[in-house]
Formats: C-alpha cells, sequence, structure tokens
C-alpha cells in the first residue's frame, strides 16, 4: 500500500463514485477467489479420494454428529449446501462406501447420515493434504493478520 492508498477512502482507491458499488465488489471478488482456489485445493484432495472440498465437511460433521447421526436437512442449513446439490453429493459418497443413510419412515423424506466404518476419521487422514493446499494456494497472499481480519468480515455475512 502506497502513502496515497492510506490517506484516500476505500471507494477513491477503487475509483467508484458510488460507494455502495463495494457489495458488487465484494460479491465478484468472492467468486473469483474461489474459481481461482477451488481447482487446485480440489486437485489436491483428490489424491485422497475426495471428488469435492465439499465432502470434507460432510465428513467431519456427520463424525461430529455422533451415534444418532446428522439429519440432512441440519447439514443443508449448517454447509449452505442446497438439498438437490447435498443429495447428490451424499450418493456419490455412499457409492464410495464413505456413508450411509437411514430414512425416516415418514415417506423417505428425513433423512440421518452416518460414517461407515471406511468413513469414520477419514476427515483426520485427509487434513493433512486439505491443510498443505490452502496453505500453498491462499499463504503467499496475505500475512496471517489480513486472514484472521478477512475471515471476520466474511463471517459478518453468514448467519
Amino acid at each position: 500500500m502506497t502513502a496515497r492508498d492510506e490517506h484516500s477512502s476505500s471507494a477513491d482507491y477503487f475509483g467508484d463514485n458510488t460507494p455502495v458499488v463495494s457489495y458488487n465488489r465484494v460479491w465478484f471478488n468472492i467468486m473469483r477467489a474461489q474459481r481461482k482456489f477451488l481447482p487446485r485445493i480440489a486437485k489436491a484432495l483428490k489424491t485422497c479420494g475426495i471428488n469435492d472440498p465439499i465432502w470434507y465437511e460432510i465428513l467431519l460433521e456427520v463424525e461430529l454428529a455422533g451415534p444418532g447421526g446428522q439429519p440432512m436437512a441440519a447439514l443443508e442449513d449448517k454447509l449452505f449446501v442446497a438439498q438437490y446439490a447435498l443429495s447428490r453429493h451424499i450418493s456419490r459418497m455412499e457409492k464410495a462406501g464413505l456413508l450411509r443413510r437411514e430414512f425416516i419412515a415418514d415417506g423417505r423424506r428425513k433423512q440421518i447420515l452416518f460414517l461407515t466404518e471406511q468413513g469414520i476419521g477419514m476427515h483426520a487422514r485427509i487434513w493433512p493434504v486439505y491443510w498443505n493446499a490452502m496453505q500453498d494456494e491462499i499463504g503467499p497472499h496475505m500475512t496471517t493478520d489480513e486472514a484472521y481480519t478477512l475471515s471476520r468480515l466474511l463471517i459478518k455475512l453468514l448467519p
């Protein structure tokens, strides 16, 4: 950051005449960052048998739920994944032998997710690969203080 940047407003820095454009900038930059980093991080996870980074979060949440299992509807809300997309991931994870689902006897509408023997502890085996991929991809672009600041700001967008 130059001395000029430190003394100008953020709107001036970006050349925005209308400061509310900042919200558009947030959206487009979140989307661009996701598109930049996701392919390389996903490629690293594929070496662990994980076809999508959301699988790690699903495995972790189902394991944290314990022996009673994880209701799929609660997982949708927690991970911000649409029902149809989560169902597709769950089907693929079942096929890979990582988890199983039980349907509650009300017309197959409620589902409880459980880890299989193969899925138990898998998130712990994946974590070192995931950790390194995130560090390699994001670490060179910001300091740890900047990372904490960005994390705090992004959390404000979530309920």
